[in-house]
């Protein structure tokens, strides 16, 4: 459908476009949160939003997280809400207490993404809005590419996924950050510039202002765009996985004393990358823990290059071979 009409600035017509896209399942009468920092994605997805969701019978709420790690940010934060009801939304200002744990980025994230769960329970919203764009998509590829990341990682964000039994929706992962940029200026919108955006201290923001500029400088444009294209390839093939996982499971599973165990000749069969991924869920949901390659690596040889070698410590749980079975028992 060409949402393009005479005065509608083409940049203003794809944002709504991919909005209205994501809010198609969205039952009508629901709550919808709009996560607004007050930057330019966050804001022209919030202007879209409200928009849309009028046509739809949708009602939008606005919720800006005050991380409180910079001077003036609760400034900037009820700025951010102001212009939310200046749209015509609800708006709300959510102070968090930012830990340390994993480093400054993750601490910021994990904190706001609970302040996001909490709102979204508290109004008995159907979906979170994030306004995470192809580029950001871009950057989370090439930093999982940089700590030799599996799959997993490289699928980069999922246009919708759960938080905590709320849906999180990211319509603008197929719309540029410029395009943002473009409609914010098209409806007069005037978005907060983060200085932590241009701070080199950030992974994020040296892969924003040096690595993807030297690559698309040296290998032509379009990079981003290739990105992007392999992270939903690389989430097509991790769905097509987990079903196939889902078909086999059932059968080569059993309940252990203190564990799970899994069939040795079942995990044989199975080429490499089905055999290390049954391992890798077998051990997330039976004890909440993720495994690192290397982790996996060395269960797989119990099946495959099996020669009396002890129990594996692994995180949460230890995994030894017992007879014609891997047996995972809690630590």
């Amino acid at each position: 459908m060409d949402e393009r009409r005479p005065g509608l600035a083409p940049a203003v017509a794809e944002v709504r476009l991919a909005v209205r896209r994501a809010l198609t399942g969205v039952p009508r009468g629901a709550t919808v949160l709009v996560a607004l920092s007050g930057g330019a994605d966050s804001l022209a997805l919030a202007a879209a939003t409200a928009f849309e969701a009028s046509k739809l019978g949708l009602r939008v709420a606005a919720v800006t997280v005050d991380h409180g790690l910079q001077d003036g940010s609760t400034d900037a934060a009820a700025a951010a809400a102001a212009k939310a009801e200046a749209l015509g939304l609800e708006a709300r200002v959510v102070r968090v207490e930012v830990g340390a744990a994993g480093g400054p980025e993750a601490a910021a994230r994990d904190a706001r993404y609970r302040a996001l769960r909490d709102a979204a329970r508290d109004a008995g919203a159907a979906a979170i809005l994030l306004g995470h764009t192809l580029d950001d998509q871009a950057e989370t590829v090439l930093l999982g590419l940089a700590r030799g990341a599996g799959a997993t990682s490289l699928q980069g964000m999922a246009e919708v996924s759960e938080l905590d039994g709320v849906a999180l929706l990211r319509p603008l992962l197929g719309v540029r950050r410029s395009t943002t940029r473009a409609a914010c200026a098209a409806e007069g919108l005037e978005p907060w510039e983060d200085p932590q955006n241009a701070d080199p201290r950030f992974a994020r923001v040296r892969v924003r202002e040096t690595v993807l500029p030297v690559l698309e400088a040296e290998l032509g444009p379009g990079i981003a765009d290739a990105l992007a294209r392999t992270a939903a390839q690389l989430r097509e093939d991790a769905e097509a996985f987990d079903e196939m996982i889902d078909e086999t499971i059932e059968d080569i599973v059993e309940h252990a004393e203190a564990g799970i165990s899994v069939s040795v000749a079942a995990l044989a069969a199975n080429p490499a990358a089905l055999r290390n991924r049954i391992i890798r869920h077998v051990v997330a949901s039976e004890f909440h823990q993720g495994l690192t390659r290397s982790q996996t690596i060395e269960v797989a040889r119990l099946v495959t290059d099996w020669s009396g070698q002890g129990p594996i410590d692994l995180p949460g749980c230890r995994a030894r071979r017992v007879g014609g079975r891997i047996e995972f028992t809690a630590r």
